[in-house]
């Protein structure tokens, strides 16, 4: 096709994502790589729609595709390497960083992505100085593409995360996004006018000195917006405080927790020593930091205690009892509730047969009646759970204050709420094209609307306009 048709076709793109017409600017930048395949701008603008959606499949095979058509374009490769790092695929994100600022020595988002990069790993003083260029020691702003006054958002995200995943709910035709990173701000720097704060720092276990940074950021600021998710309330979500806390709740059951140094759990004992602080085999072992099933272990029986820990970073392990919740079917079922604004509401049930449950990785795509459970839960979470597991819940969400955050459950054969997990790292994903999965878009819909209100709320402002 000719270049000037090209042109035409991603400038209608480009207009069309401007004005914030997120779909019809996807389907234009699509049809500019009908015209031509390996359009950079067209891969790198999709990439970062799917991004603003939530959808980070379709972002990484458009940002792989750019980075893999033109690889002597920086950008292609630092927006890989940052897609890649969120992954957890560390290595493969470093190579692609460090070709991006070999290709432009001052790409800051490269130096943003291995500043970050190389905290998680551990190397601070390499860490520091590529945060020096990245962040340059302030709040970065977003791309704003409303046409009204915007909500000013400082959005507080800890380099070494996990963090609350935002992306689906700052609607940037709404919120003027302006992210800080504790770890790689100058302290004397001032903050940008902003509405309110969202503390997106989500794991007390790893982001302690982050959550201590934000709190003298804020104080020296002396910045009078309101902050959802306070530093304290944060602080108390720990696995081991959740596990500690959480059971004394009536109709709540807990998995024994607490750390345990490496060495300890190496000793030529370590066995015994478990078994006299009261954990019986099976237990679990898993790095503290660390979601999504990333780093943790299922430990059978003492002779493979050794083994489970080869994979595990860190020299503090979390120590968790085997809780056995599988039901009648044999059948493992994790439920996720959402904690917004002051209300529940229902996110997902996973149906699987591996104890590890993860919605995507769970039996569901294939399984109509594990569907049709989701959705009556969905539809319906009072009736699905029974009163006894509402009260436990509201109990639960009670007690954390949590202005955003979630809660993963089971049910156990009594009606008790056993409790996974329950933090503000929870990702509320977009559900997954087709209709087999169409009966999630309203639940999940709901979610992102009751967050919007929050921030609106918060900042002051009118629900109805945003005025």
């Amino acid at each position: 096709m000719a270049l000037g048709t090209v042109e035409s076709l991603l400038a209608r793109a480009r207009a069309l994502d401007a004005q914030g017409n997120d779909e019809e600017a996807k389907r234009a930048y699509v049809e500019v790589l009908r015209a031509d395949t390996d359009n950079f701008d067209a891969l790198t603008a999709l990439g970062t729609l799917a991004m603003k959606t939530g959808h980070r499949t379709a972002a990484r095979s458009a940002f792989a595709h750019a980075a893999q058509a033109h690889p002597h374009l920086a950008l292609g490769h630092a927006n890989l390497g940052i897609l890649l790092s969120d992954a957890g695929e560390l290595a493969a994100a470093r190579e692609h960083f460090e070709t991006a600022l070999r290709l432009e020595p001052g790409n800051r988002a490269a130096h943003r992505g291995l500043a970050i990069l190389l905290l998680r790993l551990g190397e601070t003083e390499a860490a520091t100085r590529h945060g020096r260029t990245g962040f340059g020691g302030k709040a970065d702003p977003w791309p704003y593409r409303g046409a009204g006054r915007p909500v000013s958002v400082l959005l507080v995200l800890s380099a070494l995360g996990p963090n609350a995943p935002v992306e689906l709910f700052m609607d940037d035709r709404v919120f003027l996004k302006w992210t800080l990173a504790p770890e790689f701000f100058d302290p004397q720097a001032p903050l940008p006018a902003h509405d309110v704060v969202f503390n997106g720092i989500g794991d007390a276990d790893r982001c302690g000195p982050a959550l201590d940074g934000l709190d003298g950021i804020l104080a020296r600021a002396g910045s009078a917006a309101r902050v959802l998710n306070p530093t304290a309330r944060i602080r108390a979500t720990g696995r081991a405080d959740n596990a500690a806390h959480l059971a004394r709740i009536p109709g709540v059951v807990t998995a024994q927790t607490a750390e345990w140094s490496r060495a300890s759990l190496q000793a030529p004992h370590a066995a015994e020593a478990l078994t006299a602080a009261g954990f019986t085999w099976p237990l679990l072992l898993r790095s503290p930091g660390f979601h999504g099933g990333e780093f943790f272990a299922k430990v059978d029986a003492p002779q493979d205690l050794a083994k489970a820990m080869e994979g595990l970073p860190g020299d503090e392990l979390l120590v968790l009892q085997f809780v056995d919740t599988r039901g009648t079917d044999g059948k493992f079922r994790k439920y996720r509730v959402m904690m917004v604004g002051g209300a529940l509401f229902p996110l997902h049930l996973a149906v699987s047969g591996n104890w590890k449950v993860h919605y995507f990785t769970a039996d569901m795509a294939d399984r109509a009646d594990h569907r049709a459970e989701d959705a009556a839960f969905l539809e319906d979470m009072p009736r699905a759970l029974g009163p006894h597991a509402m009260r436990a819940l509201e109990a639960i969400h009670a007690r954390l204050a949590l202005d955003y955050g979630g809660i993963d459950f089971a049910i156990d054969g009594r009606g008790d709420v056993v409790v996974f997990e329950a933090n503000a790292a929870m990702a509320v994903a977009p559900p997954l094209a087709g209709p087999k999965w169409q009966y999630r878009v309203a639940p999940v819909g709901r979610i992102v609307q009751a967050v919007q209100v929050m921030l609106l709320g918060a900042a002051g402002r009118s629900v109805e306009t945003g005025a």
